[in-house]
C-alpha cells in the first residue's frame, strides 16, 4: 500500500494525460520539479521505471499503474457519490427496532412503502422491548425504534430521545368465541375477575395490575407461560383455557377461535412511539420511515 500511495499515482495519470510535466503540475499545483520528484519517488518504491521521458509516455509497469490509478479513483468516486447519498438520506442503512406486535403488525408495510421510495435504503430490523430500544438508541446502536408504554403505567424515555407519538392502541378484552361475555358490545374489566387466567407477564398485563385497576379481587392465574408472543396467549384463549386482556395491536386479523371487546369502564390505552435521537437533522429517508410507520401504526389500530 506505501508503494502505491493514490497521490504518486495521480501525478503519474496527470502527466501522462498532459504529455507534460508542466501541465500536469498547473493542475496538481504543484511545481513542474515537485512533480518530477514524486514521479521519481513512484519509480523508488516499485524498483521499476514509470516513464519515458522524451517524448512522455508510460512504461510497461506505467500501464499497470495508470489501470490502478483508474481503479482507485472509480472506487473513491464511488464511494463519494454514496456520501453524498447518505447524507441526503437517499442511501445507506437504517437500524430499526421494535416490539413484537409493531413488527408483525406496523413495520412490514411501511418498509415496503419505504422501498418503492428509496429503493437504495437498506433497513436491519431487532425485535426490542421499549427499555432495551432506548438503550440501543442511546449507545449510536440503533436509528430508530417503536416504542410503547401505558396510560396507566407511562415510562418516560430518557431526555436524549426525541419520542413521537405515532397512534393510540386500545386495550380489549380477549375471550374464547363461545364465551357468555362474547355476545356483549363492551365488557367491564371488574367482570372478568374471576374467569380463568394466565400469567403471562412478557405477553399480556399483569393480573395484579388488572386487579388494581379494576379495584377488584380476583385475577388469579391458573396457568403460567413464561414466554413474550401474544399468539401463544391467544391460543391458549381459543382453546379455552383462558380469557384475555391484551393491546388492539396484537390480534391478529381475521381471528374467528377468540372475540375482542372494548373495556367498559375503566378503558386503558397503549401509547405508540416513534423514537430516535434527539438532534436538529435527520436523514431524509428516516423521517419518511417515520411518518410511514406512523401512518400503518393509525391504520392497524383503527
Amino acid at each position: 500500500m506505501q508503494r502505491l500511495d493514490p497521490r504518486l499515482l495521480a501525478a503519474l495519470e496527470a502527466v501522462v494525460r498532459h504529455g507534460s510535466f508542466n501541465s500536469a503540475a498547473r493542475e496538481l499545483g504543484y511545481t513542474a520539479p515537485a512533480v518530477s520528484q514524486q514521479i521519481a519517488e513512484l519509480e523508488r518504491r516499485t524498483g521499476l521505471r514509470v516513464l519515458e521521458r522524451r517524448p512522455v509516455r508510460p512504461t510497461p509497469a506505467g500501464e499497470v499503474l495508470l489501470g490502478a490509478e483508474q481503479g482507485v479513483r472509480s472506487v473513491l468516486a464511488a464511494a463519494s457519490a454514496e456520501l453524498d447519498a447518505i447524507r441526503a438520506g437517499t442511501a445507506g442503512q437504517i437500524r430499526l427496532g421494535a416490539f413484537a406486535s409493531a413488527a408483525t403488525g406496523i413495520v412490514p408495510k411501511a418498509l415496503a412503502q419505504l422501498h418503492r421510495t428509496y429503493p437504495d435504503v437498506r433497513v436491519s430490523l431487532s425485535q426490542l422491548e421499549p427499555e432495551a430500544g432506548y438503550s440501543r438508541l442511546k449507545r449510536g446502536d440503533m436509528d430508530l425504534a417503536l416504542s410503547y408504554d401505558y396510560d396507566f403505567i407511562p415510562m418516560p424515555p430518557p431526555r436524549t430521545l426525541r419520542r413521537t407519538l405515532v397512534a393510540r392502541d386500545p386495550v380489549v378484552a380477549v375471550v374464547p368465541a363461545g364465551h357468555h361475555l362474547a355476545e356483549r358490545d363492551v365488557i367491564d374489566l371488574a367482570d372478568l375477575a374471576s374467569e380463568t387466567w394466565i400469567a403471562a407477564p412478557e405477553a399480556a398485563l399483569r393480573l395484579e395490575l388488572l386487579a388494581q385497576i379494576a379495584q377488584t379481587p380476583g385475577f388469579r392465574a391458573r396457568l403460567d407461560y413464561d414466554g413474550d408472543d401474544f399468539n401463544t396467549v391467544l391460543g391458549f384463549v381459543a382453546a379455552g383455557l383462558c380469557v384475555a386482556v391484551m393491546p388492539k395491536l396484537a390480534l391478529p386479523p381475521g381471528a374467528t377461535q377468540v372475540v375482542a371487546r372494548p373495556l367498559a369502564d375503566p378503558q386503558l390505552t397503549r401509547f405508540i412511539y416513534a423514537v430516535r435521537i434527539d438532534t436538529r437533522h435527520a436523514p431524509r429517508a428516516l423521517l419518511a420511515l417515520e411518518e410511514m410507520l406512523a401512518t400503518q401504526a393509525l391504520a392497524a389500530v383503527s
